[in-house]
């Protein structure tokens, strides 16, 4: 059963997302020094975190947060005004030259993100790297799908590692779209799932 966090848990859910994140194709291409990513993802993702908190947002496996997920509930925004902001002056202050680049590939998400639907959209899933392969981070979407499906809404999420994909269609997700990198290296597909009837 997934446990809700709050503010104490920030940090744990952080940790997390930082550690299932650091090898993943996309955000270490977007965070490429090796030494600054862990703080410049905890940087980034913290952002969407403090976001969803408020909202219910952030589900955790346990208590130690060995899997976490951050999403939102149908028709509000992924990101609130503050940390909307917040990001354009991280990234530029963050990662100098590459910055366009990054930036440009953020763009590329928000335009890619469906409109005039509401559904739950799924920002960031991670698991710890000492619980991979214990399904606890699928045991989450098994969840958030569940949610879903009792509202009668769709779930949205971008995979941003091409070698998830298959795990997402499991749960009925189905590819929408893709983009790529402005330099064409990496691949982000978009997935969509219809609620099942119960």
């Amino acid at each position: 059963m997934a446990i809700i966090a709050t503010e104490a848990d920030r940090d744990a859910v952080i940790e997390t997302i930082v550690s299932a994140f650091n090898a993943d194709p996309l955000w270490s291409w977007m965070f490429p020094d090796p030494r600054r990513r862990s703080e410049q993802h905890a940087g980034i993702f913290g952002l969407y975190v403090d976001s969803a908190l408020p909202r219910g947002g952030v589900w955790m496996s346990d208590e130690r947060a060995s899997a976490a997920a951050v999403f939102t509930h149908p028709g509000e925004p992924e990101l609130n005004e503050d940390s909307e902001a917040r990001v354009e002056p991280f990234m530029r202050e963050s990662l100098g030259a590459h910055a366009p680049a990054a930036l440009e590939t953020v763009h590329r998400f928000e335009a890619a993100i469906p409109k005039d639907q509401t559904f739950y959209y799924l920002s960031l899933l991670g698991t710890r790297a000492d619980s991979r392969g214990r399904g606890v981070g699928m045991g989450l979407l098994a969840e958030l799908t569940a949610l879903a499906d009792q509202d009668g809404q769709p779930t949205y999420l971008e995979s941003s590692n091409p070698a998830n994909n298959h795990r997402y269609e499991r749960f009925g997700f189905n590819a929408q779209s893709r983009f790529t990198t402005p330099d064409d290296l990496h691949t982000v597909t978009t997935m969509w799932r219809d609620p099942v009837s119960r």
